[in-house]
């Protein structure tokens, strides 16, 4: 740790936010594949599923949601929804939800379903569903799931689906029928745990931002990388514990200014 002035610890913290960077460390591998899937699927006007799975911190939401910016222009054509499944009262309410972004009329039970299914099998534009935390739609039966992967499969359909979630095996536990279709299964994709190398050069890449000496030395981001690569490999805990050092001597060097007799002559 070097001593140094307030402002910099605030710029050095807000680095350390789990914001979503312009460029993911670590992750070229994945933002590719989603950028070819959306160009294939929606750009290509053919319907289709995608199943992202990963631990909580590996960058799911953060890659899709920097390949969605970036597409921004190309994919203005199309009607994009995003829903985190997390905020639904229940596994249900996803279709009401969904109904009320497509702009229709609002409607129950089975009725509910029949309304989107035909407003998703009429011309149109193609439209992006992006589930985040999927896992929350898990229901006796998996009614819900059954029933939106298999949305992009009837015939004239124009949705595309990409759920994330952490659990890898989803689709096998809780989706076992789908494979029954011969266009069925969703696309994996799966994003490992954060390396060692990986999670410090996203410290790294985060640090550089802010001007003037490195707050946090390179010994102390490698320690921070190994100890979480061990546990997690969960890129928000690095951020995290980073961003807590940084107030623990920020607490420390206020105290000894405080307690530090002035010059004299300096009010």
């Amino acid at each position: 740790f070097a001593p140094h002035a307030g402002t910099c610890y605030q710029q050095v913290k807000q680095v350390l936010h789990a914001a979503v960077p312009d460029r993911l460390q670590g992750r070229e591998r994945e933002t590719g594949i989603l950028r070819q899937f959306l160009r294939e699927h929606v750009l290509g006007r053919r319907p289709g599923s995608l199943y992202v799975s990963g631990a909580p911190g590996t960058g799911k939401t953060a890659c899709l949601s920097r390949v969605l910016l970036d597409c921004k222009d190309e994919l203005a054509g199309s009607k994009t929804v995003v829903l985190n499944c997390m905020a639904l009262g229940s596994p249900q309410s996803v279709f009401p939800a969904l109904a009320q972004h497509l702009g229709l009329p609002v409607a129950t039970g089975r009725e509910r379903i029949r309304s989107l299914e035909k407003h998703l099998t009429a011309q149109g534009p193609m439209v992006l569903l992006v589930l985040d935390e999927l896992d929350q739609l898990e229901s006796k039966g998996q009614d819900v799931l059954y029933t939106l992967f298999e949305w992009p499969q009837l015939p004239s359909s124009r949705l595309v689906l990409v759920g994330l979630a952490n659990a890898l095996d989803l689709t096998d536990r809780s989706l076992a029928r789908l494979g029954a279709h011969p266009a069925g299964s969703p696309r994996l994709l799966h994003f490992p745990p954060y390396t060692k190398e990986q999670l410090t050069r996203i410290l790294q890449e985060r640090l550089g931002q802010v001007a003037g000496d490195p707050v946090l030395d390179s010994a102390a981001l490698q320690f921070c990388a190994r100890k979480v690569s061990a546990v997690s490999g969960d890129a928000r805990k690095a951020l995290d514990v980073c961003r807590r050092a940084v107030e623990v001597v920020e607490l420390e060097v206020r105290g000894q200014t405080l307690l530090k007799p002035l010059p004299a002559g300096e009010s």
